[in-house]
């Protein structure tokens, strides 16, 4: 069932993607392909696909059992490492997996299927658990939560 994002990700908001699942180490993201998410060759931006992966194993950190993923804390990527089996087309669902986690760090890895279950991508990546953002001017930038 689709469900509202705990955060406010403005880029995500832009490309369309939706949650439909978020808890247990676990998230699953859906988009359904528009021409604005294309490369040349007609089938979908390897730069949309990464983002997916990267928004579904984001959101599987944050969904530990051991916190509630509503007020757990930011995540931040450290690393990610993407491969592309074939070309993704139509209706994708990107499925993000906690496979461990420290009380800094979180392993996750993710798979992005199209509209027949056939596998497009994979990627692991590396996050870090963050209260706060430093940015310029050494300043904190909070997470945006919804409103």
């Amino acid at each position: 069932m689709k469900r509202d994002f705990p955060l406010r990700i403005p880029f995500v908001e832009h490309l369309g993607l939706e949650l439909w699942g978020f808890g247990d180490g676990k998230a699953e993201l859906r988009v359904d392909l528009q021409e604005s998410h294309l490369n040349s060759w007609e089938v979908a931006h390897g730069g949309v696909l990464m983002t997916l992966l990267d928004v579904a194993m984001a959101h599987a950190a944050r969904a530990s059992s051991s916190s509630d993923p509503m007020t757990a804390p930011g995540v931040a990527t450290i690393e990610m490492k993407t491969t592309f089996m074939r070309p993704a087309e139509g209706e994708l669902r990107a499925l993000g997996h906690l496979m461990h986690r420290t009380s800094t760090m979180a392993f996750c890895e993710g798979r992005v299927l199209d509209g027949h279950g056939e596998l497009c991508a994979h990627a692991t990546a590396t996050f870090k658990y963050l209260r706060a953002l430093p940015s310029r001017g050494r300043t904190l930038k909070n997470l945006q939560e919804k409103t």
